[in-house]
């Protein structure tokens, strides 16, 4: 596997494919090239990521991997065709089941993102990206009543990209708030979140990887230091068991654990939809 290719092949952007594609590699213990091929809408596109499939065969001695959501059946019948790689075709294993099962033929459309300019849920993320852009790492306490969930925890805890992911994956209005060495001495969380409480989810962190990654960003500094940062979580880990907010450790967790566990805890109904 040291020296195998996987394709993700798409008429679209791609993500869906390489997102299952990722879920199905993840099962094993290996690390090949990852070669994202989107917008293949037409034949003479697919002809140039067949010869892509062949040369790549050819210089590493083994099928390389390809994944594909293709709704052009043409497009699709020359990818499908491919002598030299190992074809996976979402469509043909999923859509085709469901339009037997349901009684009708898919509307064939062309990635998640058509017509989003007509999508509410479309506008709900955007609307949720730049409310999350202008309440990142405390920088406003302004509309707090609007967010769906506060973010806590000390500096460089992983709250910047779940607040993110939050947002541009589900429509979450995420707010981050940093906590920080004076909060500590009043032995409270900050005033401005008080009244926002049940909204709060707090994000922890090792100490010892807190300390590296700080380092990362001031080498050296009292910030990074490894007595600082113990310091710091035990200080957040406690004040939050006091003020009754639910939170977990970033260290060993995925952006995509963390969010889940926040819908599931904060926002439930954000899981069915």
């Amino acid at each position: 596997m040291l020296n195998r290719t996987v394709f993700f092949v798409s008429d679209g952007t791609g993500i869906t494919a390489e997102t299952f594609g990722n879920s199905i590699l993840a099962q094993f213990a290996a690390k090949p090239r990852h070669v994202r091929r989107p917008f293949i809408d037409t034949i003479d596109k697919a002809w140039q990521v067949i010869k892509e499939i062949e040369d790549t065969a050819a210089r590493e001695g083994a099928r390389p991997i390809v994944f594909i959501t293709l709704v052009d059946d043409e497009v699709r019948r020359i990818i499908n065709g491919s002598q030299k790689g190992l074809v996976l075709d979402m469509f043909r294993t999923f859509v085709e089941p469901l339009e037997v099962e349901f009684g009708i033929k898919s509307n064939h459309r062309v990635g998640r993102f058509s017509d989003v300019a007509k999508s509410q849920e479309y506008n709900d993320r955007i609307e949720a990206i730049n409310f999350s852009l202008a309440h990142d790492d405390g920088q406003s306490a302004r509309n707090l009543a609007q967010a769906d969930v506060i973010l806590v925890g000390v500096s460089r805890c992983g709250k910047t990209p779940t607040s993110l992911y939050l947002a541009m994956q589900h429509g979450i209005k995420a707010a981050n708030y940093p906590l920080i060495p004076d909060d500590f001495e009043r032995d409270r969380i900050p005033d401005s979140l008080a009244p926002h409480k049940r909204k709060c989810f707090g994000l922890s962190i090792d100490p010892d990887r807190l300390s590296q990654v700080r380092n990362e960003r001031r080498p050296g500094s009292k910030y990074a230091a490894i007595e600082n940062c113990r310091y710091e979580v035990n200080a957040a880990e406690a004040m939050m068991k006091r003020e009754g907010i639910a939170w977990l450790s970033s260290t060993h967790k995925s952006i995509e654990e963390i969010a889940t566990t926040i819908l599931r805890d904060i926002r439930p109904d954000r899981l069915i939809y």
